[in-house]
């Protein structure tokens, strides 16, 4: 059983030294070298399974979200899945019963992993916010809309997933959650959702009829996810060229062989309602 620095260090062997750059090299464009194979990443992304029995390919949240890459099996559907279920339980027993705004970057996995996410949130009935373009969210604009929105309310809070690794290599995806006060979710929220989604996924069964991803399109609203005014905008700009020149196409995922029944809102007696 390798440990989690062991498997980082395979994936960046796998994708020819990700990551391994010296300080000099930091901030410079990226290099041949530096680039990831995009397709082999989302295809791993949705084929490989993760094993409980694994300690570092479980659910483990560290900055108010987990990463991980998915050639290690460490950051994949069925991670993303179970983590959205746990956000979706833990909101509901917190009573937050708002909208949740969804943002991502643009690193390769974060729109396979939004892509899981919506179809989970749609599942359990929660509104979903998302940027009226599709567009790459910076970490930021979600929690300025969070604090917007709850600004004088005391009922109908909103919160918020961010789909990034930020700082991490390209090979690796993100999943953050940001409660109704719009920063990092503490430890008492983070270790519930993450135990949690790992009781999700240990119990998954065997043999679920597969259907297709539906975003649930009466429960997903687009709006502009904007910056505060005294905040400088800049270009957005992708967490690396590999990203840029071969962007995944996720909006239709691949059918999966085991759909887990949270994603039909079943089996989830905690969870917010189900469509």
């Amino acid at each position: 059983m390798r440990s989690r620095t062991e498997r980082t260090t395979r994936v960046r062997d796998l994708c020819g030294g990700v990551g391994a750059c010296s300080t000099s090299e930091r901030g410079s464009p990226a290099g041949p070298e530096d680039l990831v194979d995009v397709a082999r990443l989302v295809t791993a992304y949705y084929t490989l399974h993760p094993d409980p029995s694994d300690p570092g390919q479980r659910v483990a949240f560290g900055t108010s979200g987990h990463r991980g890459s998915s050639l290690a099996t460490a950051f994949n559907d069925d991670h993303i899945a179970a983590t959205s279920q746990a956000i979706c339980e833990y909101r509901a027993a917190q009573g937050t019963d708002g909208p949740l705004f969804l943002g991502a970057d643009t690193h390769a996995l974060s729109e396979p992993a939004r892509a899981t996410a919506l179809e989970v949130f749609a599942a359990n009935d929660v509104t979903v916010l998302v940027d009226t373009a599709d567009g790459w969210t910076p970490t930021p604009a979600v929690s300025h809309a969070i604090l917007t929105h709850n600004r004088g309310r005391t009922s109908g809070l909103a919160d918020g997933v961010v789909v990034t690794p930020s700082h991490n290599p390209p090979a690796d995806g993100g999943f953050k959650y940001n409660p109704p006060s719009g920063g990092p979710a503490g430890s008492d929220a983070t270790s519930w959702i993450q135990n949690r989604a790992n009781e999700i996924i240990a119990a998954g069964p065997e043999g679920r009829t597969p259907h297709p991803v539906h975003p649930g399109p009466r429960r997903t609203h687009h709006r502009p996810l904007r910056l505060p005014r005294h905040v400088r905008r800049r270009p957005a700009r992708p967490s690396s060229t590999s990203t840029r020149s071969a962007p995944p196409a996720c909006a239709s995922a691949p059918t999966r062989s085991a759909a887990p029944p949270w994603r039909t809102g079943a089996g989830s007696p905690s969870s917010t309602g189900s469509t």
